[in-house]
């Protein structure tokens, strides 16, 4: 079992995905991925992460419902949600009072990652 503290990436975008895996794994993390809300959940159970940064708009489950169904499984649950798009403000709302750690923009540099991941993680 590896004591590096492991980070759960969760994007639809695969470049975007590889590039920020490629990323964290430079500061030193463990790396999961998933391409989709339901992914992410089910990945969530089975390896329970110290952080998950994830994409709000995606198929199959979107980031809001993933992480609630994380939040469900798991109150302690770290999670960052990323976006490039406007936010549902109800949804957002519900995730910041289930302690929603923040949310940040699309592009997001490499440094802001960094601060982020060694923040929380």
């Amino acid at each position: 079992m590896s004591l590096k503290k492991t980070i759960l990436l969760v994007d639809d975008d695969i470049d975007l995905l590889e590039n920020t895996s490629y990323m964290v794994r430079s500061m030193g993390y463990d790396v999961v991925t998933a391409e989709d809300g339901q992914d992410a959940v089910s990945k969530y159970k089975d390896v329970r992460p110290n952080l998950t940064i994830m994409d709000i708009k995606m198929p199959k489950m979107d980031g809001f419902d993933a992480f609630f169904k994380m939040k469900q499984f798991d109150p302690e649950a770290n999670v960052i949600l990323i976006t490039a798009f406007s936010m549902d403000e109800k949804k957002h709302l519900k995730a910041k009072s289930m302690s929603l750690i923040t949310t940040i923009h699309k592009p997001y540099s490499f440094e802001q990652l960094e601060e982020i991941v060694g923040q929380y993680a």
